[in-house]
């Protein structure tokens, strides 16, 4: 296991290694200079190159790149043109925002998804069961930005009882107007992401119920819910764990919908800011974090799948013995 978490961190430092340089490229690849968010229509020659040279967009581009190394070993993540304020300290405070929204939106969308998708599956030929599968099919195809305007107009404008957009401008100095404003999104999201859970939740268990090690379980005299908790719990958590953790990612770097359908001052908000304006720095410094953010999830999301499920712990012994065996044949042959 420890080599295996030795392995996997250097494929995650690699990952982000490469996600720098693709983040860095693309963004020199777009059409038009950088310089040009700092200069009004009709700007002069001269203008344009002093321009260039404040940012930097003059010199060749491995020592721009040779730049943005060092600034992410040295945690800063540059300096906006438009505000002229360091993007990291902004970034952090609009992760105050879209990480709770987003832990929310994720605990709320299991709690319903995995009751819900473990009914489905046990009442898998009933109507009941049909309805909850086509509900969730349908949730599937709605898009989420609709189902917050849905909930705007139910909750917001005509019953009046939340918020309909906005945060608190001291944030969570008061939690519980900070609470109320997230109350929408959260629920918007979860309710979009708890729809695909239900279904890989019911797919899940569906295998489970159909395993000849439950029936064998069952057949030696362990009730239903014993032979489920010691034998199907891990089987069928293996899959969802890595859906979840695929699930936690989308929402993360889905943000930007959500955050502007409610006028939430977060992250995406912030790259769509950012974009619209050719904010370079903002806009690299955001999507670095977000692809950290996503690697570091699925990095998690593959420990959790070996720390339950001790078949993938085995699977990874038997192929290092394997790999021993079959070096010692071959020195055997050469002898």
């Amino acid at each position: 296991m420890l080599s295996y978490l030795l392995r996997r961190l250097a494929f995650l430092v690699g990952s982000l290694f490469l996600a720098s340089v693709v983040l860095f490229l693309l963004l020199r690849l777009l059409p038009g200079d950088p310089a040009n968010s700092l200069l009004s229509v009709g700007a002069t020659p001269e203008q344009i190159e002093a321009a260039r040279h404040q940012i930097g967009s003059d010199r060749p581009l491995p020592e721009q790149f040779g730049h943005w190394l060092h600034q992410l070993a040295t945690f800063d993540l540059g300096t906006s043109f438009i505000s002229s304020l360091p993007v990291g300290p902004e970034i952090t405070s609009r992760l105050n925002v879209t990480v709770p929204l987003t832990l929310l939106a994720f605990l709320l969308a299991v709690v319903v998804a995995v009751p819900v998708g473990y009914v489905a599956a046990l009442r898998a030929n009933t109507r009941f069961g049909t309805l909850i599968s086509g509900v969730s099919q349908l949730g599937i195809a709605v898009p989420v930005f609709w189902v917050g305007m849905l909930l705007i107009t139910v909750f917001a404008l005509r019953l009046g009882v939340l918020p309909a957009g906005g945060f608190p401008q001291d944030g969570w100095a008061e939690p519980g107007e900070a609470l109320r404003s997230l109350a929408l999104p959260v629920i918007t999201v979860a309710l979009v992401m708890s729809a695909s859970l239900i279904r890989y939740v019911r797919s899940a268990a569906l295998d489970v119920l159909g395993s000849d090690y439950l029936r064998t379980a069952r057949a030696l005299g362990s009730s239903f819910t014993r032979a489920m908790w010691r034998h199907g719990l891990r089987n069928g958590a293996v899959p969802v764990i890595s859906v979840l953790g695929i699930e936690l990612a989308t929402t993360l770097l889905g943000a930007v919908v959500v955050e502007t359908v409610f006028a939430l001052p977060g992250l995406g908000s912030m790259l769509a800011q950012a974009v619209a304006q050719h904010d370079y720095p903002v806009v690299q410094g955001v999507l670095f974090v977000s692809t950290f953010a996503v690697l570091v999830i699925g990095f998690l999301s593959d420990i959790a799948q070996r720390l339950v499920d001790p078949r993938l712990r085995g699977h990874l012994a038997s192929g290092r013995m394997s790999s021993g065996r079959l070096s010692s044949g071959r020195r055997g042959a050469k002898s």
